[in-house]
């Protein structure tokens, strides 16, 4: 039996708008009525930290509510034909729930605190509230464990080095504006297929060897499945 080829998904804010997430930012530059510099950095967390975690609680509430859709659900399927790492942008946890095995977030995870004090220390939230007065082990005060504006991205060299071992590379739902994740498509081979699903096309014509599905998340992906599969199992 052949060795399964290594396909490498990067997905954004788009396959999870399909199940009632709001995307990150609207025209107004606003997130869910906020802000983005008062809820999502670290000078928002000093000057406030009850509004930030307000305002996470009520994103893991929302996260509770929903589920995962066709696009989450197709990208476990492919698992079957191809070695599937997806390399996510979005905090919610939308893909493990679908059922997907090998799942790399790079902004951090929804359902997860860490400790101010010392970054590696990280808690499971179960439910959807992180209160002020909610301490780490070494008693200082619980964050959400999410990679804010102005923070390192801690997991981009892992992802960085799985995006150059592609052997085809699929971008579902991202403007590909948002660096460094944006920059990763620039680390997969010349000569790696590419595939961008969008309904707007991000520019990256710079890119070879790239093609343009310009749909929704799960209609893209669908059309997608079923072109790869048949050059998998013609």
């Amino acid at each position: 039996m052949s060795k399964k080829k290594k396909l490498v998904v990067l997905t954004g804010a788009g396959i999870s708008a399909e199940s009632g997430i709001a995307t990150f930012r609207d025209s107004g530059g606003l997130w869910e009525g906020h802000k983005v510099e008062d809820v999502a950095t670290p000078e928002g967390w000093a000057r406030n930290p009850e509004l930030v975690l307000d305002f996470y609680n009520e994103r893991r509430k929302k996260a509770l509510d929903v589920k995962p859709n066709r696009g989450h659900e197709i990208l476990v399927e492919l698992e079957l034909d191809f070695d599937v790492t997806i390399i996510t942008q979005n905090v919610d946890n939308l893909h493990e729930r679908a059922g997907s095995s090998h799942v790399i977030h790079l902004h951090g995870k929804l359902f997860e605190s860490r400790s101010t004090k010392d970054s590696s220390l990280i808690y499971p939230i179960t439910g959807w509230e992180l209160k002020l007065g909610d301490l780490c082990e070494l008693g200082s005060q619980l964050r959400p464990n999410i990679v804010w504006f102005g923070e390192a991205v801690p997991m981009i060299e892992v992802a960085s080095i799985i995006a150059s071992t592609a052997d085809i590379f699929l971008v579902v739902g991202t403007s590909l504006l948002v660096y460094p994740a944006a920059g990763l498509i620039d680390y997969v081979p010349d000569r790696v297929k590419k595939f961008v699903i969008d309904p707007k096309k991000p520019d990256v014509l710079h890119v070879p060897n790239l093609e343009f599905i310009v749909e929704k998340g799960s209609v893209g992906l669908s059309r997608l499945k079923t072109l790869l599969t048949k050059s998998e199992n013609p």
